[in-house]
């Protein structure tokens, strides 16, 4: 999860490409020849891939590129003219070379390297469902006017949501989207809140907005329900509350149905859906699959970043603010170097050793994406969470089960919220920490209706409360230090510009 150069964000008026060039530091390789014929004659076996062809935005020059596709044996899936991103399915396995050579395209790539046919989240270890004993527990100890369960929301009281609630708990007519695994809407903590006209089913690379295509698969596809839960769960009565319980949240569903992966093409649909549906903020609790960090000296990681940046791009300048969980790798995203055992996370990984400055975890090191580390009760910065100075952007609760334990009834350290099915269970991550800055950002835009995405980013990080490095961070006690935290209490490389803060944001 590296960082751009200077963490360089741009002014929303650029225009996609030329942001995109700009931040990224690459030129268009788009050769003036015309369309080649395929050299290669394809083979029997070779996979069925998706793939990504990024173009200028003038019509002639995307029509002449779908007609290339066509003679280099693919087939055009859709084509989002606004930021000339083509997605197309080939099984030529010259088709991403043949394509690079196209006049007008500027990058192109497999976004997979396992077959169509044939769990890039960020949540850190299993659910732990919430016991019967446990509710009766919360239940007993609920102050009052409090939810029923939530004397086990450390999370809340940590910054101050609780009493933010109270004062203001966010407008109806502000929407974060949860760009994750789905939401199950017929969860009675979020059924009050949810926005079905701006919820979509993005999987493929193409929305489909038909009744509960935005739920998830099975009850296993959990994480996009707890994420919303954290967001936005109603104050009702019953079960949990959510940072922002007066707000919209709606679900974009971009997990592939055959392995739980993110893949580029749905990422893509995903923010230019929600761009056109006016949400205002979005949530992105994952990294998109199948690399961990997309290098740019490699063409198919390149065109992924840059067709997920032209997409997060056209939103923000629609108004939009993003906001991503840093990781849950404990690495140091400033670092000189950083091993990735991972990738391709849907074939055989191969261990590499990338330069985090010049590859890039998508989508939270793409420019003006708020970059969300995270914390435990203590306000640690969590012992999973990854860090980095001129990387992580603000911090929220994310837990911490091992080192950083609540005086709650459950005496648990991760973060309580909703699940399919009407449940509730605790998860820890940096995807629970990026809901909470999230929820903050709503209760932001609710105050100031008017403000913009990269208004809200900076009032995001003005409110925040900074603890400043820890003068040792050695969680485990051996002696050695387990994380490096650079900077003061202005910003620094564990939680950026600071913990952010729900009362704060709407006095």
């Amino acid at each position: 999860m590296a960082h751009l150069p200077s963490r360089r964000r741009l002014a929303l008026a650029v225009p996609v490409v030329l942001s995109l060039t700009a931040s990224l530091g690459f030129l268009p390789t788009g050769a003036t020849a015309a369309p080649l014929a395929e050299t290669t004659a394809q083979a029997a076996d070779a996979p069925n891939l998706a793939y990504v062809v990024n173009t200028t935005t003038d019509r002639r020059t995307i029509e002449s590129v779908k007609k290339a596709i066509t003679t280099a044996r693919g087939t055009v899936v859709v084509s989002y003219d606004k930021i000339g991103v083509i997605v197309a399915h080939s099984a030529n396995p010259d088709f991403g070379k043949q394509m690079r050579q196209v006049r007008g395209v500027q990058s192109a790539g497999a976004t997979r390297t396992a077959p169509l046919t044939a769990a890039g989240t960020t949540d850190q270890g299993a659910a732990q469902f919430l016991t019967d004993a446990q509710a009766a527990q919360a239940v007993s100890a609920a102050a009052p006017d409090s939810e029923p369960l939530e004397a086990d929301q450390w999370d809340l009281r940590a910054i101050g949501a609780d009493q933010a609630a109270k004062i203001n708990p966010g407008s109806s007519k502000v929407t974060v989207a949860v760009i994750d695994t789905g939401v199950d809407d017929t969860h009675p903590d979020l059924a009050p809140n949810f926005s079905k006209s701006q919820s979509a089913n993005c999987v493929g690379g193409v929305a489909d907005t038909s009744e509960g295509a935005w739920r998830p698969y099975t009850a296993g596809d959990y994480h996009g329900t707890h994420v919303a839960g954290e967001i936005a769960a109603a104050r009702n009565g019953i079960g949990v509350a959510g940072v922002a319980p007066g707000i919209k949240v709606s679900g974009i569903k971009v997990s592939d149905p055959d392995n739980g992966l993110f893949y580029p093409e749905s990422v893509v649909c995903a923010f230019v859906f929600a761009a056109d549906h006016g949400v205002e903020i979005t949530n992105n609790s994952y990294y998109v699959d199948p690399w961990l960090y997309n290098c740019m000296d490699d063409p198919d990681q390149r065109a992924i970043v840059d067709a997920v940046n032209r997409a997060q791009l056209y939103a923000q300048q629609k108004g939009l603010l993003h906001l991503a969980s840093a990781g849950n790798s404990n690495h140091d995203l400033d670092s000189d170097a950083i091993v990735d055992a991972t990738s391709p996370d849907d074939s055989t990984p191969v261990e590499r050793t990338i330069d985090p400055h010049e590859c890039f975890d998508v989508p939270t090191q793409l420019p003006g994406i708020v970059t969300v580390s995270a914390t435990g009760v203590q306000n640690l910065k969590s012992y999973y969470s990854s860090y980095g100075k001129g990387v992580v952007d603000v911090a929220a609760p994310g837990g911490d089960r091992l080192y950083q334990i609540p005086d709650t009834p459950s005496k648990n350290g991760r973060i309580l919220s909703t699940m399919p099915n009407g449940q509730y269970a605790f998860l820890q991550g940096t995807s629970m920490a990026s809901p909470h800055a999230a929820g903050v950002a709503a209760l932001l835009k609710s105050k100031h209706p008017w403000a913009t995405g990269s208004q809200l980013q900076a009032m995001l990080k003005a409110q925040a409360d900074n603890p400043g490095c820890p003068e040792s961070y050695d969680q485990n006690g051996d002696g050695t230090q387990d994380a490096v935290c650079e900077g003061d209490t202005r910003v620094n490389g564990f939680y950026g510009f600071g913990i952010v803060n729900a009362l704060r944001a709407v006095k």
